[in-house]
Order: C-alpha cells, then structure tokens, then sequence
C-alpha cells in the first residue's frame, strides 16, 4: 500500500489526504476542562500507539479531535480511553 501524501492542484500537501488507516473521530467533553486537565487527556491519548493527534478546538475546549491508526484501534477505544480518566463523552463522529 502506498502511504505518500497526494499533492493537491495548488502543488501543497493537502489536510485531509492522510493513508487511509488513519481516521479522525470528534468527542464531545461534557464536563469544563481548565488547561491542566486537557493536556492530561491528550499526554494520555498520545500515550497509546495507535493515537497520532489529539487536538480541543479552541474555544470550543469541549470538543476533541482524535486521529488514530484504525489497524490498531477504533472509536470505541479512543472513547474508552477518555472515560477511564473520569470523563463524561461521547462520540460526535468520524470524520
């Protein structure tokens, strides 16, 4: 399988053009995260091998982008992972 990113029409690496085993799934956080507690959730997210990204929207620090490996895990895991720490979320979607 060929993992080399497509170059979109402008000649630049486009965004979304990531290998296909790699998916991004939005959480929604419903408790008030300070800072604190969200770098604690990302340094545990991207404590697991399959997790690439985990990024809060800012502003909106409710909600959680995660991008994972789906060879390795899938949303149900990612979720797992947020509420093992204590955490009330759901699954918005892939996306």
């Amino acid at each position: 399988m060929n993992h080399l990113p497509r170059v979109s029409t402008s000649g630049r690496e486009c965004a979304n053009d990531a290998p296909a085993d790699h998916v991004e799934v939005v959480l929604h956080i419903t408790e008030t995260l300070d800072s604190i507690s969200r770098n604690q959730l990302q340094a545990v997210l991207l404590g697991d091998n399959g997790v690439f990204s985990a990024e809060f929207c800012p502003l909106r620090y409710h909600l959680l982008l995660v991008q994972y490996d789906s060879t390795q895990m899938n949303y149900r895991d990612v979720l797992a992972i947020v509420l093992e720490q204590n955490f009330t979320a759901q699954i918005l979607g892939p996306f």
